[in-house]
């Protein structure tokens, strides 16, 4: 199993497509905003996704952001976000990295591994300490993030506030 990371491009193709619809729209909180669109609007998500990448600072409450896509043996099967800066609102909902993976890529380690290529790519961007804000019933996710370093600074009614120092 070959495992490796890429950024967000313009020039992302139907693979790429195709795993944004089989990932869903909204799950634990990770907001995959693709996931419905036509071919042609995913490639004008694609183009806007790609200036997030130059933003400066906060814009309209949004942060710069990184995407990537995590490729098993060529194969892309998950997404994760890099939020380069934080806001008051992602410190309670939200943080400053997560990612997903393919329901059908799951139960094999393979989140560890991707939090840990994530977390190594967020020092290149300067995003500082990573929050992970997990809800209370997503135990895989909570394992994962301790896996890779994480302490738990907060629980309230509905999340778990992880901090990992990459």
């Amino acid at each position: 199993m070959e495992l490796e990371l890429k950024k967000l491009s313009p020039e992302d193709g139907r693979d790429v497509y195709d795993l944004l619809q089989a990932l869903p729209a909204d799950e634990n909180g990770f907001m995959n905003p693709a996931n419905g669109l036509s071919y042609d609007q995913y490639r004008d998500w694609l183009r806007f996704a790609a200036a997030c990448l130059e933003q400066v600072g906060v814009v309209d409450g949004k942060v710069p952001e990184t995407i990537f896509w995590l490729y098993e043996d060529g194969r892309p099967i998950g997404m994760g976000k890099v939020r380069h800066l934080m806001t008051e609102a992602l410190l309670e909902k939200g943080g400053n990295i997560g990612y997903a993976i393919l329901p059908s890529a799951r139960g094999r380690g393979l989140g560890k591994k991707f939090l840990a290529l994530l977390a190594s790519e967020s020092k290149q961007l300067h995003a500082g300490r990573l929050l992970l804000t997990i809800q209370n019933h997503n135990q895989p996710s909570i394992r994962v993030a301790l896996a890779n370093g994480g302490r738990i600074e907060r629980v309230t009614a509905d999340r778990h506030y992880i901090w990992i120092d990459p």
